[in-house]
């Protein structure tokens, strides 16, 4: 009442309006509450004014509408279980189709689009795998992985193009990078003349692999850096291939670096679950850069990815202490729980700190901070 009051006399001083119209308008504007100290926890709140938190996050792609759409989505995995069950593969592709008709064409449901696009996923890889699976034709695993990665590409390319759902988008690239990888290990083999290349060199597999979640990687930040500010589906497309490039880069770079560190004579396997403080700080340093990195790109997939790494890490230095083993799983869970909680809390500050300390060319490309 008082900030009104001051800003009516404010205006009577000013002339814009006359002194009785002041005192005429204050009790007028009061009734209403108009210029009333708005209540954040009032149950009368709209709702709007919670969705421009600033602190809220922009990367999640948007998919939930409200609860029609939950709930059509529901029936959608009911009705192709069932259809599953019933016609085994041959009757969800036709009501994959349909219900993309009605449901992502016509009337643009996101959530629905989403599960429609996994389940074609599923579908193509179950096919893949039935039709054209191993065979006992003296085929190599390369072979067959070409051979069941290719009906990829093209099928989710025409469901893009049809539907325009930014995860067929992502799939079409990763199944892009499934099917090049292959080819590449294709022909390191007929090179080598070794049957498993990946067994045979593991060394150089593990470094091909990381060079692949890298490329990922890098067309993940080709999508996110042409929608900084995070209002196009490219953004989508980009939420979605980092939330499949975070782990693989994440898990390539832990066995690059055991390998580099403590793999020999393609031990590498082995030497993972043997070791002890040196395999843990290796975990723990990695899984900071991950962090360090979802920080500055304000991806948060960069630390979830890191959580189940970081918790072996912290259950080894303490079974390296002698802790009890009946309360190292507690101790660990405690511990990441209370660094999720950090990092999800203060992420805006974490990320402001971090970003700031850049130079300017490249915060300019960034997603703005909060």
């Amino acid at each position: 009442m008082s900030d009104l009051k001051t800003a009516l006399e404010g205006a009577a001083g000013e002339g814009i309006i006359s002194p009785d119209q002041a005192m005429r308008l204050l009790p007028y504007l009061a009734e209403r509450n108009i210029g009333a100290p708005t209540v954040r926890n009032g149950l009368s709140q709209p709702r709007d004014n919670d969705l421009m938190n600033p602190l809220e996050d922009s990367e999640a792609p948007r998919f939930i509408r409200g609860f029609h759409d939950v709930l059509i989505t529901i029936g959608i995995i009911v009705l192709l279980a069932g259809l599953w069950g019933l016609t085994s593969f041959l009757g969800p592709l036709p009501a994959i189709i349909i219900l993309a008709e009605i449901l992502v064409r016509r009337q643009r449901l996101a959530l629905p689009a989403v599960a429609l696009t996994i389940a074609l996923a599923q579908w193509i890889i179950t096919v893949s795998v039935v039709y054209l699976g191993p065979a006992d034709d003296g085929r190599s695993i390369m072979v067959d992985w070409m051979v069941m990665t290719l009906p990829l590409p093209p099928l989710f390319a025409l469901f893009y193009w049809r539907y325009r759902v930014p995860l067929s988008l992502a799939m079409l690239l990763f199944s892009l990078f499934a099917l090049l990888l292959a080819a590449v290990f294709y022909i390191m083999g007929l090179v080598t003349g070794a049957p498993n290349v990946v067994l045979a060199y593991p060394l150089l597999s593990i470094c091909i692999m990381f060079a692949a979640a890298l490329g990922t990687f890098a067309v993940a930040m080709y999508f996110d850096l042409r929608d900084p500010q995070r209002v196009t589906r490219r953004s989508d497309v980009a939420f979605w291939l980092h939330l499949a490039t975070a782990p693989a880069l994440l898990y390539t770079a832990n066995l690059l670096a055991f390998m580099l560190e403590f793999g020999k004579d393609g031990d590498i396997f082995t030497n993972i679950d043997t070791g002890g403080y040196a395999q843990a700080a290796t975990i723990v340093v990695i899984v900071a850069i991950m962090m360090l990195i979802g920080l500055i790109i304000d991806r948060r997939a960069f630390v979830t990815a890191g959580l189940l790494s970081l918790g072996v890490a912290i259950g080894t230095i303490l079974r390296q202490n002698n802790a009890g083993l009946d309360k190292v799983s507690f101790i660990v869970l405690m511990i990441v729980g209370l660094i999720v909680l950090v990092i999800g809390v203060g992420w805006p500050h974490l990320r402001r700190a971090t970003v700031r300390l850049l130079p300017a060319s490249i915060q300019e490309r960034l997603p703005a901070l909060r």
